[in-house]
């Protein structure tokens, strides 16, 4: 059966331009619809306009602590629409450049919204149909809003990026990193930052340790961390500020609300179950390990599909489904060892078992390694906070199965050292490791 396309993509985010790309690359004919931006949450309204927040955040304690190292700052001034309008510019940027990817590989691009209405077959918004051999539903995942009263008067990591003003005060729900990242980016801009969760911990999947100590430095800062909150409603009170309501736990009135309370697959109205393709209770697009749906013909690859929520999984997932699907070389994505990073401040990264994990599976065979120091910078600033790196080794030849650290430039550390967990190194080949010094890279050589 003759198609349109051999492949229509609905979505160009990370995962479906790499699918895209490459597909094209191995000779299909391909075409990519989106309805909103090129480039995907990632490059548009998540990590790298939320990373250059970060940057500038930094500056308010350099700034600070400037004195410390013979430099006099006089007169700094920090200056929000400035920076705002820098980081959209940026993404406008990159935008461009996503886009350059699609035409230089003459991917069709069709700027509106697609949806499936058969196994082969598709309908955009102005009403075309088109067929394609193979469909990859690559559309991510969208910020979840809680059903409460007055919801509808917050904002999602969606709209931050595009505020007018700062306010004043802000509360942040949620307990993940967006949650405590945007903690710490507008506690550095000057704004009274709330942190709320209905939970009892924060970032559930990183190492309690670890997370324990960056709540502390969290709550030496100044940022109010709050758990056991439950969101009841939210209301507009008549000078314009809004009151949260915590039911037994109390009330917080604030000028923002910032709902970071999780990330849902944005499956609704895509018309996947009309055409018969499986969803799980999430919403999410069921998959094997080809990422191939229940229909033969249908994928699906990135946060829609909920196995792991992070850019670089996705374009794994988009560059193995071209590849097995045009390049007849089927391929698979390893989900194991894969290193995580929290921009907070400080930062805290982590790669294969957390503590609690690696008892659970490996019980007494497991052993703990740590440093705790405090970074030479701090110790000339005056600032007291200290790093934590730990590691986590199981069985009698001890083979690192975790590194967890928080401390400055975290994630840029612990993506070299997680090669090593993944390559099933042991404890004694980072010991014969020689130290670079003075860094603070080599407390990773000298755990005890």
């Amino acid at each position: 059966m003759t198609h349109d396309f051999d492949l229509f993509i609905i979505g160009a985010g990370s995962g479906g331009v790499r699918a895209s790309r490459v597909a094209a690359q191995h000779g299909a004919r391909v075409a990519v619809a989106e309805e909103h931006r090129v480039g995907g949450t990632c490059v548009i309204r998540g990590c790298v306009p939320k990373k250059m927040l970060v940057y500038g955040a930094h500056f308010a304690e350099d700034l600070h602590e400037a004195a410390s190292f013979g430099w006099d700052i006089q007169g700094a001034q920090f200056d929000w629409t400035r920076l705002r309008d820098l980081v959209n510019n940026d993404v406008t940027r990159l935008e461009g450049l996503y886009t350059n990817t699609l035409d230089s590989n003459k991917v069709k691009h069709f700027h509106e919204r697609a949806t499936v209405i058969g196994p082969n077959t598709v309908r955009l918004a102005s009403g075309q149909e088109i067929t394609a051999g193979t469909i990859l539903i690559a559309v991510g995942a969208w910020p979840a809003v809680p059903a409460i009263p007055g919801a509808e008067l917050g904002i999602t990591s969606n709209e931050i990026f595009h505020l007018d003003a700062l306010p004043k005060r802000a509360v942040i729900a949620g307990a993940g990193y967006i949650a405590n990242e945007f903690a710490g980016v507008l506690h550095a801009f000057g704004v009274d930052v709330t942190l709320v969760t209905r939970g009892e911990r924060m970032l559930r999947s990183y190492d309690t340790e670890i997370v324990d100590r960056l709540v502390g430095m969290t709550t030496a800062k100044g940022i109010d961390v709050r758990f056991n909150f439950p969101l009841k409603s939210i209301t507009k009170q008549d000078d314009g500020s809004l009151l949260v309501d915590g039911g037994d736990k109390g009330k917080i009135e604030t000028d923002l609300v910032l709902f970071a309370t999780g990330r849902v697959p944005k499956t609704d109205g895509l018309g996947l179950e009309a055409a018969g393709v499986t969803l799980d209770k999430d919403g999410a697009v069921v998959v094997d390990e080809y990422n191939r749906t229940n229909v033969p013909s249908i994928y699906a690859v990135g946060d829609v599909t909920n196995r792991v929520q992070l850019t670089p999984v996705a374009i794994r997932e988009g560059h193995a489904f071209a590849d097995t699907v045009f390049g007849h070389n089927p391929r698979t994505v390893d989900y194991g060892a894969i290193p995580t990073a929290v921009f907070s401040s400080p930062p805290i990264a982590g790669v294969g078992m957390t503590e609690e994990e690696a008892r659970t599976e490996h019980g007494d065979a497991v052993k703990i390694y740590r440093s705790d120091f405090r970074p030479m910078k701090n110790v000339v600033s005056g600032r007291m906070e200290r790093g934590l790196y730990k590691m986590i080794t199981a069985g009698a030849d001890e083979k690192v199965v975790g590194l967890h650290m928080i401390g400055p430039d975290s994630a840029e550390i612990l993506q070299a050292a997680a090669i090593a967990v993944k390559a099933g190194l042991t404890k004694a080949a980072f010991d014969d490791t020689m130290a670079l010094h003075p860094s603070m890279a080599e407390e990773l050589v000298l755990m005890r």
